[in-house]
């Protein structure tokens, strides 16, 4: 399994660490799940955006090829070894991870879960990442805007890793809207979307195929926004789509009006938010902070997306709309940090 990394320089308790300040180089690391999906690229792009920012950083952001959590566990263990002074892990499959994440607090290394909370009998007690009930709530209000009130129908629901915590959030989000706001549309699913780019077709191919008659089709996941558009185009099928996340080609399905609109967890935000509090931890010779630091939902319609599209142009279009977003909330930590009991 090929693994992607990027080594950026930087121009110019219950997490670790040992409360000692440190002004020169530091040696961090980001472990995310996979390099082929757009959530995951978003974040280390804010990681990185954060690294270059501080400009005296060494940054080993490095994920599998393809999900694969045992694949990520060694590059995990591998950033014990090459970035001590703090490590923050997106993972979709967190409970392989216990081991590894106390492996790095007995080396005094702070961390920081990102996008999915560390699971428990771990010493990592700050969490970056949205209420996703929050982003399944937000599409299905967005969904509801097009279905008017005592329309019957089958909606046809999705999830790309069933079991995930955070996508199982966003369902119950989602359903809890559409049944309150629209109890005459009967919800079916949700049905295994699967997550890698081609599997996810496939599987949303036949989902569509299975229900001839579904009014909707709606995914909380990034490549349901992908697919079901192309499925609409290849079938002539007409049925309203909508899904999460900010996938460029997602991005264009809104413009299009092949999708609804996208429920975005302002992926970027996690990645430099949770690199920033690694830095000024160090920087400040202080513990990281603990509880769960949510950076917020943004829903993607018809009426904000050519803004939204050219924030997401490139990196640097990234960077100049998102670092003084982020650096507000850094401000201001009472505003965003709660009990992590409180994550949902």
């Amino acid at each position: 399994m090929l693994m992607g990394t990027v080594a950026l320089a930087g121009c110019g308790s219950g997490s670790g660490g040992s409360g000692e300040k440190k002004s020169g180089r530091l040696k961090l690391g980001f472990i995310y799940a996979t390099t082929t999906q757009n959530p995951f690229q978003e974040m280390a792009y804010g990681a990185k955006a954060a690294a270059a920012a501080d400009g005296n950083v060494t940054l080993n952001a490095s994920a599998p090829t393809g999900v694969n959590g045992p694949v990520q566990v060694q590059l995990f263990r591998s950033a014990i070894r090459s970035s001590p002074d703090g490590i923050a892990l997106q993972s979709l499959a967190p409970d392989l991870f216990v081991r590894p994440l106390n492996q790095g607090a007995d080396n005094d290394i702070p961390t920081v879960a990102v996008d999915a909370a560390a699971p428990p009998g771990t010493k990592t007690k700050l969490f970056v990442g949205n209420s996703n009930t929050e982003v399944g709530r937000a599409l299905g209000e967005e969904f509801i805007k097009n279905v008017p009130a005592g329309t019957k129908g089958e909606v046809v629901i999705g999830n790309d890793i069933p079991g995930l915590h955070l996508l199982e959030q966003r369902i119950e989000g989602l359903i809890a809207v559409i049944k309150k706001e629209r109890p005459t549309l009967t919800i079916k699913g949700p049905f295994d979307a699967k997550s890698e780019p081609t599997d996810n077709f496939n599987a949303w191919n036949a989902i569509v195929r299975n229900h001839p008659k579904a009014i909707a089709f709606l995914g909380v996941g990034a490549q349901d926004g992908v697919s079901l558009p192309l499925i609409k185009k290849q079938t002539g099928r007409k049925f309203l789509a909508g899904s999460c996340d900010l996938d460029p080609a997602a991005l264009k399905a809104v413009k299009d009006g092949s999708l609804f609109a996208l429920s975005s967890p302002e992926h970027w935000l996690k990645g430099y938010i949770a690199i920033q509090m690694l830095i000024q931890s160090k920087r400040d010779g202080k513990k990281l902070p603990e509880g769960w630091w949510n950076p917020g939902t943004l829903v993607v319609n018809g009426g904000n997306v050519e803004e939204v599209m050219k924030r997401q142009a490139n990196e640097q279009s990234r960077n100049a709309y998102f670092k003084a977003l982020a650096d507000k909330q850094l401000d201001d930590p009472d505003k965003y940090l709660k009990p992590l009991d409180q994550a949902n």
